[in-house]
Order: structure tokens, then sequence, then C-alpha cells
């Protein structure tokens, strides 16, 4: 890391207090999503950062749910409590702590265990002990994958918590990270993001995503401070401006890819650079569509390959496209270019390492386990890379 990055007084253990300076809606009326795109103003935080880095978000949690546990627990919210895992030097108000220092989702069986200990209603007892039977493993995951802690203080009334007992059994609120959409060679002292919006139902009842709607419903922009550092990656471009770079980011995972054609724009790099973008629809989904069609036109982006997966009977992603120009890829991957992919783990993600690794195979005619190699060698060179999550 350089002096320059170093230089900075602010970091994770001491984020930068940002204001927001901007926040749109990315998708247009009709979308099924609600992305935005945030600007967060970083003058006077001495923070540095490239193309390719993620920017670390302190959210807090919802007022209302807050208030919701403090009715449940019959507390104020002014009595003190130190829950272990948050290691303080002296106890907090039960409010503040419930606010912005522990996750009010993702509760544990050992909460069902305390909660079996303590409850004196007959049905709930036995509810409970239900759930804790060894048979009961699998149930007991899809009852809790289901819940926060406000469901279940709601749910066992008669099992009466403490404030400490509470928080001794909720995890620390974590920072979120997001991929940076800026490039600092445009846009040194603010930093872009590209947030999908979380909100869902489950057990009945209204959830969201903390920091998501943090930043879209609570956070007020040019006022609200909101606790910021910069997460440097591994992620990156390559150092040659001359070598070709392909990018695959469909949906928020568009996000470095925004930043890495700003940063290449901007250094004058003369290697071509072909994205590929998928979401729901092209009328209402089109991240940043004026950018790309920009890019496009004045030739900075030598080929974008969209898959809008619900405009057509059958559905088309990002990896359905890449198979498509599969001879054209394996002309690029040839000449030097790097591979790099933003997204979705879980499915996406996967589904371009399959499309990649049978592209190579076929159009250089290796069989499968040359192929794998041949991906291996290729993320040794630093020329596939992954930003996923």
């Amino acid at each position: 890391m350089s002096a320059v990055v170093d230089a900075s007084a602010y970091s994770k253990d001491h984020p930068f207090p940002a204001r927001v300076t901007e926040s749109r809606l990315l998708n247009k009326p009709g979308s099924a999503k609600e992305t935005r795109h945030f600007a967060v103003g970083l003058a006077g935080s001495g923070l540095h950062y490239k193309a390719g880095d993620s920017l670390g978000v302190f959210a807090e949690n919802r007022p209302s749910d807050v208030a919701e546990i403090l009715t449940l627990l019959g507390a104020t919210g002014d009595e003190p409590v130190s829950p272990a895992m948050l290691r303080l030097p002296a106890p907090l108000p039960l409010r503040e702590v419930l606010a912005s220092r522990v996750a009010l989702a993702g509760p544990t069986r050992k909460l069902i265990e305390t909660l079996a200990g303590k409850a004196t209603n007959a049905d709930e007892q036995a509810r409970l002990a239900g759930l804790l039977l060894p048979e009961s493993k699998e149930v007991l995951t899809a009852y809790l994958d289901d819940r926060e802690y406000v469901d279940l203080l709601a749910e066992f009334p008669s099992a009466k918590l403490t404030p400490q007992e509470l928080t001794d059994h909720m995890r620390k609120l974590m920072p979120r990270l997001y991929s940076i959409a800026s490039s600092p060679k445009v846009y040194p002292n603010e930093i872009h993001l590209t947030v999908a919006v979380v909100r869902y139902e489950t057990n009945h009842r209204e959830r969201v995503g903390v920091c998501t709607t943090f930043l879209a419903d609570r956070v007020q922009v040019g006022t609200t401070p909101v606790p910021v550092f910069v997460s440097h990656s591994h992620f990156g471009l390559p150092e040659d401006g001359t070598k070709d770079v392909i990018m695959v980011g469909p949906g928020t995972g568009i996000a470095p890819f925004r930043a890495f054609v700003q940063d290449r724009v901007a250094s004058g790099a003369t290697g071509r650079n072909w994205v590929f973008f998928g979401d729901q629809h092209r009328a209402t989904d089109f991240l940043y569509e004026e950018d790309w069609n920009h890019w496009l036109a004045q030739g900075q982006v030598a080929r974008l390959d969209t898959a809008f997966s619900r405009d057509q009977t059958m559905k088309v992603y990002v990896q359905d496209k890449m198979r498509e120009n599969a001879a054209e890829l394996w002309s690029w991957i040839q000449g030097g270019a790097y591979f790099y992919v933003c997204g979705d783990a879980k499915r996406m993600a996967k589904d371009v390492d399959t499309a990649l690794l049978d592209i190579i195979a076929q159009q250089g005619g290796l069989a499968a386990p040359a192929a794998a190699d041949y991906v291996k060698q290729l993320k040794k060179d630093k020329r596939y890379q992954r930003d996923v999550y």
C-alpha cells in the first residue's frame, strides 16, 4: 500500500463521517427493482481509492425495529448494556446498542435454548422444546431463517429476557462493502456506489436490507453523517494500458466496470474494452445506459453485449451472450485480454466460470483438464479476476 493511501487518519476502526451528495434512482418507472446511484463526498478525509476498490459503510438499524424490540422487552432504551462480543470499555445505553452496534437479524439456536429455559407459558414451552429436538434440526434452521430477534420476542412473550441477556445473543453489526462505481482520475473527491435496495417479506413481516435502506431511506442528502472507509482490493485494472479488458457485470455487478472504463478513458489506455451487462428489462433496468452509449459512440467501449432476461420468452443471461460470442472472446483472451467478473457469487459467477471453461475448451481445442489448467494460469497471471458477493 502506498504512503499516500496510508496518509489518511481514517480507517475501518476510525471511519470518516462522509456526506451523501447525490441519491438517484437508476431504474425507470415500471421496474421490479430499486437500484440507486449514490455519490459520497470524500473532501477533507485524506482517503484515496483506485478503480476496483470498495467502500465500507457503517449503517444504523431502522428506528421502528429498535422501538418494537424495546416495547417487547418492556425497556426504556436507557438501560446500560455491555454485550460480550462488542468488548466495550464501558456499558452503553440499550437504544444505542440496538441502533448501531448489533445486528437485529440472524437469531441462533442458542437464543431458542435461552427462551426455552425462561418461558413460563406451557404452549410456548412445548413449541420451544419441539424446535430443540435432535430430529428437528432442519425444521429449526428453516424456522430461524424466516425470523429476526423481534419475531422471537413477539412469539414467546412469557420468556422474559433482560436487555443484557438479549444483546449477549446478538452479533456485531458489520459494515457493508460496496464496489466503487467511479474512478479517482475523474472523481478524486467523491466515490460513486451502485446499490440494489433490499426489501422483502418473511414470516408475514416486511424486512429490509439494513445498509441499503439506511442509504436510500434514512440518510438525508448533504446532512446525515455516514461513517465510511476505503477497502483496498486485489481487484484492479492491468498496469499495461495497451491490454484488452473483458468485463462481465450484470445488475449492480456493473459498478466497478463503470469505474474501470472511466479510468481507462481518463488515462488514455489504448486497449479495447468489452462489456457484458444483464438485468431484467432493457426499458427499465439498463443501469447507466447513457454512459455506455456515450462510450460506445466514442469508440471507448469497443463492444457492449447486453442480456435482458425477461424481454423474451426464453431467459437470456450474460453467460449466454458469452457463448454466442465464443470465437471472438477466445481471440481476445489469446491476444492477452484480462477477464473480469463482478456480482452474485451463488449463481451468476459460477455460470460465467462454466461458460468461460467451455469456450476455452471448445475454441482452443482443449480437453477439460487442459482447459481447467488454462483458467488456473489466467488466475495466476491476474488475467482472470472476480469481485463476487
